[in-house]
């Protein structure tokens, strides 16, 4: 089984250097050429299916990435994290209004709470037992999942057995895909992290 973990193109919130969460930007004219780029990359995979966040930027990633030929379901597991108020914020904004707060998302955002955060660990929990679930549903499958940076961080932690801080050790950028084979008998293991050489350009978020 081989799995392709998939972050969604960019968006008017990552141009404009904005917390997103569950906010629900569309794809920008950018993150669209990135979504296209993504498929002529990946048009000669035998998917069996195409997981996707119901958020509209990975959705319809998700959907271009289709091309109508594979099908798309939405799975709440693995939408994007609940940012409670800094969602749609920009980050100058949360810098000046939270600074201790931003101190520990720029540190150790795996310790971050305040109300209404989904925390990174209940974001691990959830969608590592979404990745279970599908799992299950196509034994000796290849599948994508199409999902948020957010997401994908705690989940790639769970699934290496990575222990925290492990938020900042990862880089994943907007329409980037990432592989890993699944073997009941030796469980995960990565052959590509990151991969980002079918886009002409893309923006390096390191903060946000």
């Amino acid at each position: 089984m081989e799995i392709y973990f998939i972050r969604h193109g960019e968006s008017v919130g990552n141009r404009e250097e904005r917390f997103r969460g569950r906010y629900d930007f569309e794809l920008n004219e950018t993150g669209l050429q990135q979504a296209r780029a993504l498929q002529k990359e990946l048009s000669s995979l035998k998917l069996k299916v195409i997981y996707s966040s119901p958020l509209k930027r990975a959705l319809n990633t998700a959907q271009i990435l289709s091309s109508g030929r594979i099908p798309v379901v939405r799975e709440e597991g693995f939408t994007n994290i609940h940012l409670g108020c800094w969602e749609n914020k920009s980050k100058s904004e949360i810098r000046r209004k939270y600074p201790e707060l931003w101190q520990f998302w720029l540190t150790r955002p795996e310790t971050l709470e305040f109300e209404g955060l989904e925390t990174l660990a209940a974001v691990q929990k959830r969608s590592y037992a979404a990745l279970e679930k599908v799992i299950k549903k196509h034994p000796g499958d290849s599948f994508a999942i199409v999902t948020h940076r957010a997401v994908l961080k705690p989940l790639f932690a769970a699934m290496l057995g990575l222990p925290e801080p492990y938020f900042w050790k990862i880089q994943l950028d907007t329409a980037s895909y990432s592989t890993a084979e699944y073997s009941d008998f030796r469980g995960f293991t990565f052959t590509c992290i990151n991969q980002t050489r079918h886009l002409s350009s893309f923006i390096r978020e390191d903060l946000g």
